[in-house]
């Protein structure tokens, strides 16, 4: 663990992040993610990296790293090792933790991608209601999961959430030590579940 700096009010400033730039995922074949993602999403195909040392960390391991552009500007890529070799789902996580949500314009076309998706023989989960936003989801040829997203709730509902955001995340942490204790001297190996139900409608009855 590198070192805590003792002035961090010397520090800079942290910088604007105005949005993401990208995410990568390793893909088993690029003409197969490319017909996903372009052909059926409609996501372009954009810039292409290919070398044989990774610039980063210097290590030998070819490869051809191929992004399709959002309308946003940002990316989704991938790296295709040219072994045909596909990612290994973590073995402590459930499938639908990790996951890439895309956002589109609203309900409507959240439901015409369901059936574009379906006419391609993807299996598509949903329409989900999350209240403040409706998703679908489905994998894509790589077993990255994906989501897409149709927000309702507006920006003054947003900013009010955000508002209780902080309190919510310090009772679940102190919550989490007390649990950490009690889980240590053997009291209870039950995982901790959140201190509000915000989905009663998905409880088992």
């Amino acid at each position: 663990m590198a070192a805590v700096l003792k002035d961090a009010g010397a520090l800079p400033a942290p910088a604007p992040i105005h949005q993401l730039h990208h995410v990568a995922y390793r893909a088993r074949d690029a003409e197969e993610t490319r017909h996903f993602y372009e052909d059926i999403l409609g996501l372009p195909l954009y810039h292409i990296i290919q070398s044989d040392y990774v610039p980063s960390t210097g290590e030998f391991c070819p490869y051809t790293h191929f992004f399709f552009r959002l309308q946003d500007g940002s990316f989704i890529a991938f790296f295709d090792l040219g072994d045909d070799a596909a990612s290994e789902p973590s073995p402590n996580t459930p499938k639908w933790v990790n996951h890439i949500a895309f956002r589109v314009d609203g309900v409507d076309e959240l439901k015409r991608m369901k059936e574009r998706l379906e006419a391609h023989g993807v299996q598509v989960l949903g329409v989900t209601d999350h209240h403040i936003f409706h998703s679908i989801y489905f994998f894509d040829p790589n077993g990255v999961r994906l989501e897409l997203s149709a927000q309702l709730a507006d920006e003054f509902q947003m900013l009010q959430e955000s508002k209780t955001a902080h309190a919510r995340l310090q009772e679940w942490t102190a919550r989490k030590e007390q649990w950490r204790q009690d889980r240590a001297a053997g009291k209870s190996d039950a995982p901790l579940k959140p201190q509000q139900n915000d989905r009663p409608e998905f409880a088992k009855k």
